[in-house]
């Protein structure tokens, strides 16, 4: 079935991208979704919606400071050439280098060194067409305090678009319960729960799982085809433990609600899922892309942000929903201003 990418646009005023996060993360507006139509809610009547047998699945991974600015020394026979490099983390090699993009490109050379304050340096091992390899001189607990000590946090294209990060984003840019670092871009449902709306939403009886999916900065990249069935997605890593696969299936087998927070949350469950709707314990690469026609295997709900015209995760609401609902969703959201995207509001998509 031939899709074109045109089906997935729609008209987005820039006023509407949310460059700060709701205060508290809760008072975020929640537009809720079903067949009994639309309602227009704030995210901690999320209490109210849900209970007992539902289950929530948590993507735990922690963003990394991706953002690093530094510099690159190279002897000229006019003496010392110093050129400022700016450089963004895109994921770990399995050799532990880092593939990585620079800004500009075409001022390094494999074998030079870029330097980040006294913290941490890196060797250019490798350079592509658009991006380079970088293997730093700190692996494990003393990278990761080096990182945090001179990178900022990696604010998506359309925010960083309009305004630097800041110390802010530090904590605005992180889940309450991260702690698999490894990802450089958030899982942005994810943002709008603060502990005391889990404390009552524990105490209504709704359950938690946690999984692990690294986002990575291919989330953002834009479909270049015509017909969306032939893009082809990146790679991202997960992990679904054997305790959190139970736990899924448990809830299943019951009766109650798989409910997954954020579409990374939803791509791993669907992607560690036999056509049953069993999910197996999973620890790989996943490049699912879920279109219209998709039949889904474990999701009974998602909560999620409202995403980029013609993007992936467009397509992915879409096959949820149903894309005449959807175009009437987002036309709701638009008209009410609603706020799009990572900084923005969030939608409870019941189908």
């Amino acid at each position: 079935m031939r899709m074109k990418l045109d089906d997935f646009d729609f008209d987005l005023p820039e006023g509407l991208i949310a460059t700060r996060p709701a205060r508290p993360r809760s008072s975020a507006r929640l537009l809720l979704a079903q067949s009994g139509g639309m309602r227009d809610l704030h995210v901690h009547d999320l209490v109210d919606l849900l209970g007992p047998g539902d289950l929530l699945v948590l993507n735990d991974t922690r963003v990394i400071p991706a953002r690093l600015s530094g510099t690159r020394s190279r002897m000229t026979p006019q003496g010392e050439a110093v050129a400022r490099i700016e450089i963004t983390l895109l994921e770990p090699t399995p050799e532990g280098d880092w593939r990585a993009l620079a800004k500009p490109l075409r001022k390094l050379k494999p074998g030079e060194t870029v330097r980040f304050g006294e913290a941490l340096s890196a060797e250019v091992t490798r350079i592509g067409d658009a991006e380079l390899t970088l293997r730093f001189d700190q692996s494990g607990e003393g990278f990761e305090r080096a990182l945090s000590e001179v990178g900022a946090m990696p604010l998506p294209p359309y925010i960083a678009a309009l305004r630097a990060p800041d110390e802010a984003d530090r904590t605005d840019y992180q889940t309450v319960w991260a702690r698999n670092s490894g990802a450089v871009a958030a899982p942005t449902a994810s943002l709008h729960f603060d502990a005391d709306l889990l404390e009552k939403l524990k105490a209504r009886g709704v359950q938690f799982v946690h999984v692990t999916l690294h986002v990575g900065a291919g989330t953002f990249l834009p479909v270049k085809v015509e017909d969306v069935t032939t893009h082809k997605m990146h790679a991202e890593w997960g992990e679904i433990t054997e305790e959190a696969a139970r736990l899924i299936n448990q809830t299943r087998a019951s009766g109650g609600r798989v409910i997954p927070v954020g579409t990374t949350a939803l791509r791993l469950i669907e992607s560690a899922a036999s056509e049953d709707g069993i999910v197996h314990p999973f620890r790989d690469t996943t490049q699912i892309f879920i279109y219209p026609g998709y039949r889904f295997r474990v999701t009974d709900g998602l909560m999620t942000n409202f995403h980029l015209p013609k993007s992936t995760l467009l397509m992915l609401v879409s096959a949820l929903m149903g894309q005449d609902q959807i175009r009437d969703i987002y036309r709701h959201a638009v008209d009410s201003g609603y706020r799009f995207f990572s900084y923005g509001d969030a939608s409870l998509l019941i189908p």
